[in-house]
């Protein structure tokens, strides 16, 4: 069952649709759970191209699924669209300019993500139609993948059930697997809360709701001496109390990240992080509250899924770039620090500009990082790629990353994992010893522990 070239030349023969999406999405960059146009603009395009939307999934208002077919076996393809704060930036420029100053971009190419996905769907459904191939293709759209893990709510309430397989993909400045090192993570706001007071007048009257904050922040940086070191804790401090010196801050807030490889060594340090604020609080008299914002777990691979995908990289070649494609590249590479170019995500890669080649695991060296994909993957069997659309050594959460993916050069790489994903749904799409295979693959590792959703019951996405 060799389709590949099919699904090639259905993505090409819509392109310019794609293309257009990508665009206009990158030009919303539109942060968590307030993906309101990008939301409507995908919806739109998928019911011109025959699919049933269903909008508002898990109480979340831009996350939606679109179905098209019937019967199994159940694909899904995971979009995402959501930008980061801060990181807005002019496309095709190769130094920092920002279209608005403090405002949104596209950091880590959802506006490609998103639309890569949506190209795979449609090519599936194109070729489903052409073929008279059962089953059914679903688009998820996922909000919040930087801030809020939105698919980690979907998945608590079941959203992704029925699926029998997965797909998602990646940009990234290589070709290869997504092999990521992923790790679960919580995300919580510790909230102090004291007495104001006049800062020289009477000082001892007050207390100090930044004071418990910067307490906190000390006992946790004491904390990292004896925490596994595969763990990552960060914060912000999202309210200092005001900007007046002379005022003893009655309130004061910081926002923390903790990540570990696995839900249960999250859980364990999420603890100890709650003690030290809770000590905080006592040492300066203050009120605390620690809302539990959101949280992912770590990967599930499935090596089954992986093969296939492998494949479909060896037979689909991958974009080939201009001479003003190469020179703007050159020119991001420029931009990078000796550090960032020596932080490379495989291995030979040294003088290379845009990287054509597929990378096995072998020569892999990707970065550490969490996503609210891998709640899906305990669920259902899931693979992801990870396709050039950036000059190599540019790092995600970038100005650098914003500026290349909305350039051709990240929507080659879009349109290239659109036809890879495509390929590869239809191959276990239509070989059900292979989905099997994928399955009792996923049962061995998951199916023993299910899915335990790492987000305690009664927190609502988005109301931090």
């Amino acid at each position: 069952m060799f389709h590949a070239k099919s699904v090639e030349q259905l993505i090409e023969n819509k392109q310019d649709l794609f293309t257009k999406m990508s665009e206009q999405i990158w030009e919303y960059a539109e942060t968590a759970f307030l993906e309101k146009q990008s939301t409507q603009y995908i919806i739109e395009k998928l019911e011109d191209e025959e699919f049933e939307v269903e909008r508002g999934l898990a109480g979340i208002e831009t996350a939606f699924v679109a179905t098209y077919g019937k019967g199994k076996p159940v694909v899904a393809f995971l979009g995402e669209y959501d930008a980061l704060p801060g990181l807005s930036q002019k496309k095709g420029v190769g130094e920092y300019e920002p279209i608005e100053k403090g405002g949104n971009g596209h950091g880590c190419g959802h506006n490609l993500l998103g639309t890569g996905s949506f190209a795979a769907a449609v090519a599936v459904k194109d070729y489903m139609k052409e073929h008279g191939i059962e089953g059914t293709v679903r688009y998820y759209g996922c909000p919040a993948e930087e801030f809020g893990d939105g698919k980690a709510f979907m998945a608590k309430e079941g959203v992704f059930d029925d699926v029998d397989f997965a797909l998602c993909w990646h940009p990234g400045p290589v070709n290869t697997l997504f092999k990521m090192k992923v790790l679960a993570v919580n995300q919580v706001y510790f909230r102090f809360k004291g007495r104001s007071a006049h800062a020289a007048a009477s000082p001892h009257l007050g207390r100090s709701a930044l004071d418990a904050v910067e307490l906190m922040n000390i006992g946790v940086n004491y904390l990292r001496e004896h925490i596994i070191p595969e763990a990552r804790v960060h914060y912000a401090v999202t309210n200092t109390g005001g900007n007046a010196p002379n005022v003893v801050q009655s309130e004061a807030e910081v926002l923390y990240l903790v990540r570990a490889p696995k839900v249960s060594q999250v859980k364990s340090i999420y603890e100890r992080v709650c003690k030290i604020a809770e000590g905080a609080a006592l040492m300066t008299e203050t009120e605390l509250e620690i809302v539990f914002d959101s949280g992912s777990s770590d990967m599930v691979d499935n090596e089954v899924l992986d093969q296939v995908m492998e494949k479909n990289f060896t037979q689909i070649a991958p974009p080939t770039y201009t001479e003003d494609e190469v020179a703007f590249a050159e020119t991001i590479r420029k931009s990078l620090s000796e550090e960032e170019l020596n932080e490379l995500w495989a291995q030979n890669l040294q003088n290379v500009t845009l990287a054509r080649d597929f990378i096995d695991k072998e020569n892999l060296d990707l970065p550490a990082g969490s996503t609210d994909v891998a709640d899906v993957s305990w669920i259902t069997p899931t693979t992801q790629a990870v396709t050039t659309c950036m000059a190599n050594g540019t790092a995600l959460h970038s100005w650098q990353a914003v500026s290349q993916v909305g350039t051709s050069i990240g929507q080659k790489g879009m349109l290239y994992a659109g036809k890879l994903m495509a390929a590869t749904a239809l191959d276990v799409m239509q070989d059900p010893e292979l989905l099997q295979k994928a399955k009792d693959e996923h049962y061995q590792i998951a199916g023993k522990d299910k899915y335990i959703s790492p987000i305690p019951d009664g927190v609502k996405p988005g109301l931090a």
